[in-house]
């Protein structure tokens, strides 16, 4: 199928809501949206590796079939490396030891994934396991940032975060287990809320992390954000963690305003590490933001033992990660080796096997008694502002999964020394690219609510994306890629 300029031109300026509406409307069809999908993976993906898998022929399928008055009819979609299970799509986890791996069922929420309409294209870049807060493994290479070269795309959604920037797809699956939907849509400049623990289900797995884990989406716009919630979130019976559930829809919710809130806001990290003049700036700029538009603001520095919940949250992750690459060796047919994973994914895993079940079990309960004390901490706001991140994106390489120190290793994710305390609280969190640095790289400022609240995240952020907006940012790359050569 012939794809036009004008075709590649409405793809790429539009929300997933508005090609969706175009569905909906019939002018035009799922399978052109596809086709515009993979004219621009085709385009940008060599210069910035963010699709791992082309999946087009499972695409081109599901086009035929899809429901056209579904929520997001017609939308093309990118499904993490990470996890997530779509019937016949790999699962490798971007390792080595599962490289052969294919998913052999599909997960609840890629049931309502595709029941939502939205159509799979492609599986984005992580790093192995997700272990790292840039994308950058062995087994597919960087994720290039689309803003500039030579700096992170974040992790470990970065291969999502970066193809959504460059409007290879207007939304895509992205993961969550200490920043890993926020870090890269800060770097990226775009929309990554983190929910609730809970809010979405994560069968057929029981649990993971302990309730630190959440999946969601990237995306450029907050309704796109709010819808893809409605479709995919609530728990299962037996489900260990159930968020209360507005009466109305997410999507609804965000056409109403906020009534004024009770606003706190911090720029000094609790463990005393530096934080990027540029990033501060942002934070100041939408804290007056919101005190323009009549929210009551307030500065609070969180009462937070950063390095001690660092370690114990990481030590209690460990015993997770071993555990369940000893599950998989019954997959894959042979016990995991030094060969197999990059090196600092084999010191996490003799970590997690050298800690002791009633140490793991004293991990378990300081992480909740350090999450009850900051939940409380911050119980006055209605909304909890902090960086992102305390730096602009790094070099590429600087997050080195080469690494055999896992102290060293770990001591490096101080950048996200906001991002990871929330999940441990568990209270819904969302990056907005708010700031931009003097060169034109994004800065993403985080808002946090109260545990079931997305409501008002979302909300709020609709209020910042209309008096701050981003819409009409795009990386050069995109500009140059998708407006050209058009067959």
């Amino acid at each position: 199928m012939a794809v036009t300029e004008s075709l590649i031109t409405t793809y790429t300026e539009s929300d997933a809501l508005g090609l969706a509406k175009l569905v909906h409307q019939g002018e035009v069809t799922p399978l052109e949206l596809v086709e515009a999908a993979i004219t621009c993976i085709e385009r940008l993906n060599p210069e910035l590796n963010a699709v791992v898998h082309k999946l087009y022929d499972i695409g081109r399928e599901a086009a035929a079939s899809v429901d056209h008055n579904a929520p997001f009819a017609g939308v093309p979609f990118l499904l993490k490396e990470l996890i997530s299970l779509w019937k016949g799509a790999p699962l490798t986890n971007s390792s080595r030891y599962l490289k052969d791996m294919i998913a052999p069922v599909d997960s609840e929420t890629t049931k309502r994934i595709k029941r939502a309409g939205l159509i799979l294209v492609g599986k984005s870049n992580s790093p192995e396991n997700g272990w790292s807060i840039s994308t950058e493994p062995k087994l597919y290479g960087i994720t290039k940032n689309p803003w500039k070269e030579g700096i992170s795309a974040g992790g470990s959604s970065g291969g999502t975060a970066a193809a959504v920037a460059a409007r290879i797809v207007p939304i895509g699956e992205a993961s969550d287990g200490a920043g890993s939907i926020r870090i890269p849509a800060s770097c990226c400049g775009i929309v990554g809320l983190k929910p609730s623990r809970g809010r979405v289900t994560l069968a057929p797995v029981g649990d993971y992390w302990y309730g630190g884990a959440c999946f969601l989406c990237c995306s450029r716009t907050v309704r796109d954000t709010a819808a893809y919630l409605d479709a995919v979130a609530g728990a299962l019976p037996g489900d260990p963690y159930t968020p209360p559930t507005p009466d109305l829809s997410w999507l609804e919710l965000l056409a109403q305003e906020p009534r004024k809130l009770r606003v706190g806001f911090t720029v000094t990290p609790s463990n005393g590490t530096p934080i990027d003049a540029q990033v501060k700036k942002a934070v100041l700029a939408t804290v007056r933001t919101l005190e323009g538009l009549g929210h009551i603001v307030e500065e609070h520095d969180m009462v937070f033992d950063t390095t001690v919940a660092w370690k114990a949250y990481t030590d209690m992750i460990f015993v997770q990660a071993a555990s369940s690459l000893n599950d998989l060796s019954s997959i894959v047919g042979r016990p995991v080796t030094p060969d197999d994973v990059e090196p600092i994914t084999w010191a996490i895993i003799e970590r997690g096997r050298s800690i002791s079940g009633t140490t793991h079990s004293k991990d378990i309960e300081q992480i909740r008694l350090l999450g009850r004390e900051l939940t409380n901490d911050l119980l006055p706001y209605d909304i909890f502002i902090t960086p992102t991140l305390t730096q602009l994106p790094r070099p590429s390489g600087y997050y080195d999964m080469s690494e055999t120190d896992i102290e060293r290793y770990n001591d490096k994710w101080t950048d996200s020394v906001f991002a990871f305390p929330f999940n441990i609280t568990g209270q819904p969190a969302i990056s907005l690219p708010l700031g931009w640095s003097d060169d034109g790289i994004p800065i993403g400022v985080q808002l946090v609510g109260r545990y079931g609240d997305e409501a008002t995240v979302l909300q709020v952020s609709a209020q910042l994306e209309q008096e701050m907006a981003w819409k009409d940012r795009r990386p050069l790359v995109t500009s140059i890629a998708c407006t050209s050569q058009v067959g």
